[in-house]
C-alpha cells in the first residue's frame, strides 16, 4: 500500500498526460506510490491486458480516412475499427485516425506492419502506432486496431471520404491535368456508389469471368432457350457485365449520356486511371 498522500492535482496531472480515467490514475499513483513514470507504466500494461481480454471481441465499428500528399503522387486509405458506434463518433478517435493517415502519408510505409511500427506523437511522448493503440484499448476499454490499409500511386491521386467517414475512395490518374482535383473526385464519388470490380474489362480476374458466364447461361437455360443460342447469348451478357461493372465503361453518374471513360476524355484527351481503391467499413 502507498504510504505517499495522492492529492487531486497529482492525479488530474497524470490523467492530463495519459488521457486515462481519474479512478484509473489514482490507482496508478497510488500502487506506484506516487512515481509518475511508474504509474504511466502501470496504465500501459492495464492497456496491453485489456487489449488481450478484448481479442475475441467483435470490432466491427469505426471509421476510414482516405488520404492524399500534398504532391498529389500517393495517397493511402485506412480503417480503423472499434466496438461501439459511440467510439467511432468520438472527435479524439477520428482525430487519432487522421493522425495514422497522415503518418501514413509521410512515412510510406509498405505494410499494414510497417505503419504500425511508426512512431507518433503521444500525451507523454513517441511511441509506435501499434503501442498507442494497446494504450488507447486499455483507457477507452474497446477493441481497437487498423484492419486494412491501402495505397495508391499516380500523376495524380485524388482521396474522397463518403458517409461520414464509412467509406474511401482513391483514384489514380494518368496525368495531372487541368481539372483533375474535379474530375477525380466526381469518379471517386460514381465509385463509392457504383463499385466497380475493375478499371476496364482487362482487369476482371477469370474466376468473375467465369462465373459471370456460368451464371448467364443458366439464366438463358432457365428461360427455355436452346443450346445453340446459349452461347452466344451468354457472351452478350457478359458484355453488359463489362459495361455495369467496370469503371471506364459504366455510364457517368453525373451525366449518363457519356461513359466514364467520354467524360474523362472531355477533360483531357487520353486522361485514364492508373488505379483505384474502394474501402467500406467493415466490408
Amino acid at each position: 500500500m502507498s504510504t505517499v498522500t495522492i492529492s487531486a492535482s497529482d492525479v488530474n496531472k497524470l490523467r492530463q498526460q495519459t488521457g486515462a480515467g481519474m479512478m484509473d490514475c489514482k490507482k496508478a499513483l497510488t500502487e506506484t506510490n506516487g512515481d509518475f513514470e511508474a504509474a504511466i507504466d502501470f496504465l500501459r500494461k492495464k492497456g496491453a491486458k485489456v487489449a488481450a481480454s478484448r481479442q475475441d471481441r467483435e470490432s466491427n465499428e469505426g471509421v476510414v480516412i482516405a488520404r492524399a500528399s500534398v504532391d498529389g503522387k500517393r495517397g493511402v486509405i485506412i480503417e480503423l475499427n472499434c466496438e461501439t458506434d459511440f467510439v467511432a463518433k468520438n472527435a479524439e478517435f477520428i482525430a487519432f485516425a487522421n493522425l495514422i493517415a497522415n503518418t501514413a502519408v509521410e512515412n510510406k510505409p509498405a505494410t499494414l506492419e510497417e505503419l504500425n511500427d511508426l512512431e507518433i506523437d503521444t500525451e507523454v511522448n513517441r511511441a509506435k502506432i501499434g503501442d498507442v493503440i494497446i494504450d488507447k484499448t486499455g483507457k477507452i476499454g474497446e477493441k481497437i486496431g487498423i484492419s486494412k490499409y491501402v495505397v495508391v500511386e499516380g500523376e495524380k491521386v485524388v482521396a474522397y471520404i463518403h458517409g461520414n467517414y464509412r467509406l474511401g475512395v482513391l483514384v489514380g490518374l494518368s496525368a495531372n491535368a487541368a481539372g483533375a482535383d474535379e474530375a477525380g473526385k466526381d469518379v471517386a464519388m460514381q465509385i463509392a456508389a457504383m463499385n466497380p470490380v475493375a478499371i476496364d474489362k482487362d482487369g476482371v480476374d477469370a474466376t468473375t469471368i467465369e462465373r459471370e458466364l456460368e451464371i448467364a447461361k443458366e439464366q438463358i437455360r432457365a428461360e427455355g432457350k436452346p443450346e445453340e443460342m446459349v452461347e452466344k447469348i451468354s457472351v452478350g451478357k457478359l458484355n453488359k457485365f463489362y459495361k455495369d461493372s467496370t469503371l471506364l465503361n459504366q455510364e457517368f453518374v453525373k451525366d449518363p449520356s457519356k461513359s466514364v471513360a467520354q467524360f474523362l476524355s472531355t477533360v483531357e484527351k487520353g486522361l485514364t486511371f492508373n488505379a483505384f481503391k474502394r474501402v467500406a467499413l467493415g466490408a
